[in-house]
C-alpha cells in the first residue's frame, strides 16, 4: 500500500504539480539568446520532447522501484529519480523561457512508461537494470542528437541538454555496475520504435 500511495504521489506531483530542482539549472549563466521565431519553435519542441523524456523517467524509476523487494536497489532507483526530478524541472524552465508548452499526452507518456517499468520489475531486477542501461543509453543517444540540432546560440538550453546526457549514461553505467543484463535484440528494436513514436509526437502534441 505504501508503494502504491508513493507511485500516485509521484505521478500527482510530475503531471501537475511545478517540479522544483535540487541543483540549480545549468542554464543559469547563461543569457537568453535571441532566437528568430523559427529557431525558438525548435528550440521549444526539443525541449518539449526532453520534458517528456523526463516525465516517462519518473514514472518508469518508480514503477520500479515500488515492485522491487530489493531495498538497496529500492534506494539507488529512488536517487535516480530524484536526480531526474531536477531535469524535469530544468526542462520546465526552458520551455518557460521559450515560450513553449508541455507535451498534452503527458498523462499517456507516464502511464505507459510506468506500465513498462512494472513489467520489466516484475520479471526480475536484473532484467529491471538492463531496461534501465538500455532506456539510459536511447536517452544519451537522442540527447546528442539535440546537440546537433538546437540552435548554436542557445547557450542556455545547450547546457541543460549536455549536462543531462552526462547524467544519464552515468545512471546506465551505474545500473549496469549493480548487476544489469543486456536486453535481447527484440527488446531493444521495440524500445527504440516506441520512443520513436513518443518523440516524434510529442515534437508537436
Amino acid at each position: 500500500m505504501d508503494s502504491l500511495l508513493s507511485a500516485a504521489d509521484t505521478a500527482l506531483r510530475t503531471l501537475f504539480a511545478k517540479p522544483h530542482a535540487v541543483e540549480a539549472s545549468p542554464a543559469a549563466p547563461f543569457a537568453e539568446a535571441a532566437l528568430d521565431p523559427a529557431q525558438k519553435r525548435l528550440a521549444g519542441a526539443l525541449m518539449r520532447v526532453n520534458h517528456v523524456g523526463e516525465v516517462c523517467a519518473q514514472a518508469l524509476y518508480t514503477a520500479q522501484a515500488a515492485v522491487t523487494r530489493d531495498a538497496q536497489l529500492r534506494s539507488h532507483l529512488l536517487e535516480a529519480a530524484r536526480e531526474e526530478t531536477d531535469h524535469l524541472a530544468w526542462t520546465q524552465q526552458r520551455l518557460d523561457a521559450l515560450g513553449a508548452r508541455p507535451s498534452l499526452l503527458n498523462p499517456l507518456w507516464f502511464a505507459g512508461a510506468f506500465a513498462l517499468g512494472v513489467v520489466a520489475a516484475k520479471v526480475s531486477d536484473r532484467v529491471s537494470l538492463g531496461f534501465v542501461v538500455e532506456t539510459e543509453n536511447q536517452v544519451s543517444e537522442h540527447l546528442q542528437g539535440h546537440l546537433d540540432k538546437l540552435p548554436p546560440d542557445d547557450l542556455a538550453s545547450r547546457a541543460v541538454v549536455s549536462r543531462m546526457k552526462d547524467d544519464e549514461e552515468r545512471h546506465a553505467a551505474s545500473a549496469r555496475d549493480a548487476g544489469a543484463v543486456a536486453l535481447p535484440a527484440p527488446a531493444r528494436l521495440m524500445m527504440k520504435m516506441a520512443a520513436k513514436v513518443m518523440t516524434t509526437t510529442a515534437h508537436y502534441v
